[in-house]
């Protein structure tokens, strides 16, 4: 991992960089330290990862381009086109899943689709059944960590007036629990 000092730091780096990763986080924070250390980790799991680092005590214009309110917060980039945001602090594998490009797979043969959100909990055994399907099934999707976001709780409490998880959104659509028929048919699986 390597520290950035300033946004045209990070820029000129990244410019010519396939891919890269921008962990913006605090740096007394316990949840920015578990993020970290779970990002460090997975690093010496994967080859030619780079990785940069940023806290946001220290350097102040970096979070405020790219409209980031909360840390830690893991940006991806392909070259220096931001591309997707991953927010809290997640286990060793979740952010080796996210190196290896195992979540959003430019593989040919992933045909368009509707838009998939999963809110789950680390803990949560459904969570993982329902990722590691849709992943089968090379189905894209945002999972968000509601045990860690507490809008996103707050919001899917309010969208379907339940508290459990897993709770997965698709096209707009709610689904409560691992409902594979209900996934299946929303997403022209069968």
């Amino acid at each position: 991992m390597q520290n950035i000092s300033s946004y045209k730091d990070f820029s000129a780096k990244i410019k010519n960089l396939e891919s890269s990763f921008l962990l913006i986080y605090k740096g007394e924070n316990e949840t920015s330290k578990c993020a970290y250390n779970n990002i460090a980790e997975a690093i010496s799991k994967t080859k030619n990862i780079n990785v940069f680092t940023v806290d946001v005590n220290v350097v102040k214009d970096i979070h405020s381009k790219y409209n980031i309110k909360s840390a830690p917060s893991l940006l991806s980039f392909n070259k220096d086109k931001f591309i997707s945001v991953y927010k809290g602090c997640n286990d060793s594998n979740f952010y080796n899943s996210i190196f290896n490009n195992e979540f959003y797979s430019s593989n040919s043969e992933i045909k368009s689709q509707k838009s998939v959100v999963i809110y789950s909990t680390p803990s949560c055994s459904w969570c993982t059944k329902i990722k590691l399907y849709l992943k089968e099934n090379k189905i894209r999707f945002r999972d968000i960590d509601v045990s860690k976001d507490q809008k996103a709780a707050e919001e899917m409490v309010k969208r379907s007036g339940q508290q459990g998880v897993p709770q997965t959104l698709i096209g707009g659509q709610v689904i409560i629990g691992f409902d594979k028929a209900k996934i299946d048919k929303l997403l022209n699986l069968a």
